[in-house]
């Protein structure tokens, strides 16, 4: 009899383990690009995360992207809404991105008491160099009117890039 009351606690908990829900992704990468905009002359980064899972109040989520021009990752820190089902990540303004570079971006989303719920890692690579890109914005003001530094009342342009980005 003890021996079938053992067995039976075995199986019970058996089951029981079987039955735990495995730790879910609660986002997960649907997208990533560089958004190189010539008109203003930027490059950012984007990244775009779907909800899998439900996402306590007041989360927040933390990314870290590769600096292209070297020096400490650029952090970005948004908070997530219960509403949002599609969250996008724009950094600041990039210099020195290099094409078919992969540049890494961390995120890791955590609870308003500061734990960690997901950790998730993903890589960026351009197709483009950034030197396509004029050091200045083409247009300025509400109107886009011609930037003047660039068009030149002598009627030439100046598209150059003068960043200056580490080999």
């Amino acid at each position: 009899m003890r021996k079938h009351l053992i067995v039976a606690a075995a199986a019970t908990g058996l089951l029981l383990s079987a039955c735990q829900r495995q730790a879910e992704n609660l986002v997960e990468v649907t997208g990533h690009l560089f958004v190189f905009n010539y008109r203003v002359a930027s490059a950012t980064y984007l990244l775009t995360l779907k909800k899998t899972g439900p996402i306590p109040d007041s989360s927040l989520i933390i990314a870290e992207f590769e600096n292209p021009q070297g020096g400490d990752p650029l952090v970005l820190k948004q908070k997530i809404y219960p509403i949002d089902d599609k969250i996008a990540l724009q950094s600041e303004n990039l210099h020195c991105v290099r094409k078919d570079r992969p540049y890494s971006v961390n995120v890791r989303l955590i609870d308003k008491d500061g734990k960690v719920l997901q950790e998730l890692t993903t890589e960026f690579r351009s197709d483009l160099d950034q030197t396509v890109l004029p050091s200045k914005p083409l247009v300025v003001g509400a109107l886009y009117d011609k930037n003047p530094e660039v068009f030149k009342p002598d009627g030439s342009v100046d598209f150059s890039n003068t960043d200056k980005c580490p080999s």
